[in-house]
């Protein structure tokens, strides 16, 4: 049985045109040697797998074959590898040193590559200053470190410094396609982008993650089957979690938030997915930051068309509520609840229900998007009416006391015409609430008594009539649903300490001075004296408002007497309330006894 070599081996450059994803470190060593600027001491730094002890095994290859014709020759005995992970010692780098006084048998340099230089004591770093400041001239060191944090200032100041960056995922791919080519494998481009992606910039975990899939799957890749060898997320469980997130759909989210768990996924890895999901999404949206997108040709369609579905406003608060719960994961007690919350989270941000606020609205933000008019829309229509209404009463008016054949019968009808004018002017220069509505069909309906002697008074009665007529046809169904006086007591009490929370004591006291009753949709409410009526009255119109949208009943009124007897109370105690309920609904006890429960 023939003895596998991995492809990692097997397919290491061998010059510096097959390095891959260096093209600039390459160039500059090849120029180097061409132009005889090279450095006595070179420090090659950067992530693990992306080519550093290749490079210096090339380059120590590539100095010496000046003048030789056999292009297969390697110099092995002009080169010294050393371990510096096992060979930090002082007496280590002193063999180095006697070595380094002798020139070398064949070609033109010995080249001293130093792996892992960082793991070196420090005494061995300061036995090796004085050689590597000032080495024979056919001596080169390369010296590799994935820590270059981790060198001494002095030792970094003698060498000169190449950095290797990672491999890009395009870069990695391509390379693999070679191979799995050379190798006849068959592949889908997902697959490969998949393990590229997987090997995080290191072409030597590419190549050996590409091994081990090709043993699982044999000489055909497919998206799938690296998925499942890798145990990793694929991007189309994020397809159909942020599809449920943007339905807000809590229950079906969580079952698949289980399914992964139960598939041996960690929360952690998950989420932090989810945030570059939505990241992805986000890069989708622009076509100038489509280039950020890194993934396969059949994911980007997919992404693309989710991106449509979501906003750029849910996008950045799913980063945020995502790279949050990443952040408090690992100190998190109850680790797939704190996920769980965060799912149900992202999946409010769109949710169009409570939690909008409805209490700056007498009629619910919900009674107009049932229709096909908005409130900006009845403001206009009913203050249009309210000022050709008052023109006209006002030029009825005017011909009723000028002209000599519009006699009205008597001194009364002048008085109610007056007043009628009057009041619609007053309504007119107020700010317009759908409760004024009521207010207005009683004004428009109490038209002035025009008298039918003439010609004019009968036209100005049709005209009239028809103004009439066109208001009727844009008036408002109102909301009307019934509720009972345990729900006005909860939302009466719950508005009085809302006002008291606010720093409005002196209108939630006189909430709370005395028990309101309700009959029918009036409300009625027993305060002292006048002048607490006049100040309650005063501010009152919130109120209305909120129980009016709260229990969607635009005919809510609420009255106010005065009588001197009442009894103030300035605060509820909870017993209090709870015996004012047990009036209302004797249940309650029943309920309180059932399950042992404290007032």
């Amino acid at each position: 049985m023939e003895q596998f070599i991995v492809s990692a081996r097997k397919y290491r450059p061998q010059t510096f045109k097959d390095v891959v994803g260096q093209k600039a470190i390459t160039n500059t060593l090849l120029n180097a040697i061409e132009n005889n600027h090279l450095a006595q001491a070179l420090l090659f730094t950067g992530p693990r797998g992306v080519g550093k002890t290749t490079c210096a095994r090339i380059l120590a290859r590539k100095i010496n074959q000046e003048g030789y014709d056999d292009p297969l020759e390697d110099f092995s005995f002009n080169v010294f590898e050393l371990d510096a992970a096992s060979n930090n010692s002082v007496d280590d780098i002193r063999n180095i040193i006697d070595q380094v006084r002798i020139p070398p048998q064949t070609g033109k340099y010995k080249v001293y590559i130093v792996d892992e230089v960082h793991m070196l004591s420090s005494a061995a770093f300061n036995a090796f200053l004085k050689t590597l400041e000032e080495p024979p001239k056919h001596a080169i060191f390369i010296l590799a470190t994935t820590e270059k944090h981790k060198i001494i200032p002095t030792i970094l100041s003698r060498c000169q410094i190449f950095d290797f960056k990672r491999i890009t995922i395009s870069d990695a791919k391509e390379h693999l396609k070679e191979i799995a080519t050379e190798q006849g494998v068959t592949f889908e481009d997902d697959a490969l982008h998949v393990i590229a992606q997987k090997a995080d910039g290191a072409m030597r975990d590419a190549l050996s993650i590409f091994d081990r899939v090709v043993s699982y799957c044999g000489t055909h890749l497919t998206r799938q089957a690296v998925y499942e060898n890798l145990n990793v997320l694929d991007y189309e469980y994020y397809i159909n979690i942020t599809d449920l997130i943007l339905e807000n759909n809590i229950p079906d989210l969580l079952l698949a938030y289980d399914t992964i768990l139960a598939k041996g996924f960690d929360g952690h890895h998950f989420i932090a997915g989810l945030a570059s999901h939505f990241r992805d999404l986000l890069v989708c949206q622009n076509p100038a930051t489509l280039v950020l997108l890194d993934s396969g040709e059949q994911a980007k369609d997919l992404y693309a068309a989710q991106s449509q579905k979501a906003t750029q406003d849910f996008l950045l608060k799913g980063i945020d509520f995502a790279n949050s719960t990443d952040l408090n994961y690992k100190i998190s007690q109850n680790q797939r609840l704190l996920v769980e919350l965060c799912l149900m989270q992202l999946a409010s941000i769109t949710f169009d229900g409570e939690k909008k606020k409805y209490d700056a609205y007498i009629i619910p933000a919900s009674h107009y998007k049932n229709n096909t008019y908005s409130i900006t829309e009845v403001k206009k229509v009913v203050n249009t009416q309210l000022a050709k209404a008052s023109n006209k009463v006002t030029e009825e008016l005017v011909k009723l006391t000028e002209a000599p054949n519009l006699i009205a019968k008597n001194s009364s009808e002048v008085e109610q015409k007056t007043a009628t004018t009057d009041s619609i002017i007053e309504l007119k220069n107020k700010p317009f609430l759908p409760s004024d509505s009521s207010k207005l069909e009683t004004i428009i309906s109490n038209k002035p008594s025009v008298s039918v002697l003439s010609l004019a008074g009968l036209r100005a009665k049709k005209e009239l009539e028809a103004k009439q007529n066109q208001h009727l046809k844009h008036q408002v169904e109102l909301p009307a649903e019934t509720f009972s006086e345990t729900d006005m007591l909860l939302l009466w009490n719950k508005f009085a300490q809302r006002l008291s929370d606010s720093g409005k004591k002196l209108m939630s006291t006189y909430m709370l001075m005395n028990t309101p009753d309700l009959n029918g949709t009036s409300i009625f409410l027993e305060l002292p004296n006048e002048s607490t009526k006049e100040e309650f009255l005063s501010g009152y119109g919130d109120l209305l408002g909120y129980l009016r949208g709260k229990l969607h009943n635009h005919d809510i009124q609420i009255y106010v007497n005065v009588n001197e007897s009442v009894e103030k109370k300035y605060a509820f105690t909870p017993e209090d309330k709870y015996e004012r309920l047990k009036e209302i609904n004797p249940a309650i006890e029943l309920l309180r006894m059932t399950f042992e429960l404290d007032v």
